[in-house]
């Protein structure tokens, strides 16, 4: 990968393969059909956003934001996933991905951003804090199939 920052610009639907492929790195695979047909939903809805960073064809990273309301909190940005290609890490690409979804949270009006990061990905948490994010609680997540 090239030291400079990718260009970070919309997925479109031809990114999905590259995104399936990102989201593996992570643990979270499936088919690149599985990626286009979700985030064909998410490019289709004006309280997400996809955003990528792009060199030619092949994807450095990508961002998913959604615009939330609660009862409790009001509205604001979360950062849902944040995917940086394993050979780019530690190169402006995570910062340039956050960087652009807090503007997208700016040009929509929303007051905040948010995130959640797993407590097993010890190498992101001094990340999000160097970009001004502060730890607000620790819990836990259950999921129930039906």
């Amino acid at each position: 990968m090239s030291s400079a920052t990718p260009a970070i610009r919309n997925a479109t639907p031809q990114d999905a393969a590259e995104i399936a492929r990102l989201s593996a790195q992570l643990g979270y695979p499936a088919s690149p059909e599985t990626f286009a047909a979700r985030l064909q939903k998410l490019l289709e809805s004006p309280r997400h956003a996809v955003l990528v960073a792009a060199e030619g064809t092949r994807l450095s990273g990508f961002v998913a934001t959604e615009q939330r309301m609660s009862l409790e909190l009001g509205e604001r940005v979360e950062i849902v996933a944040l995917v940086v290609d394993a050979g780019a890490r530690r190169t402006g690409v995570g910062k340039a991905l956050v960087a652009a979804a807090e503007q997208w949270a700016i040009d929509i009006g929303t007051p905040d951003v948010f995130l959640r990061s797993n407590i097993l990905r010890q190498e992101s948490h001094p990340f999000y804090e160097s970009l001004g994010y502060t730890r607000t609680k620790t819990q836990h997540a259950y999921t129930k199939p039906l």
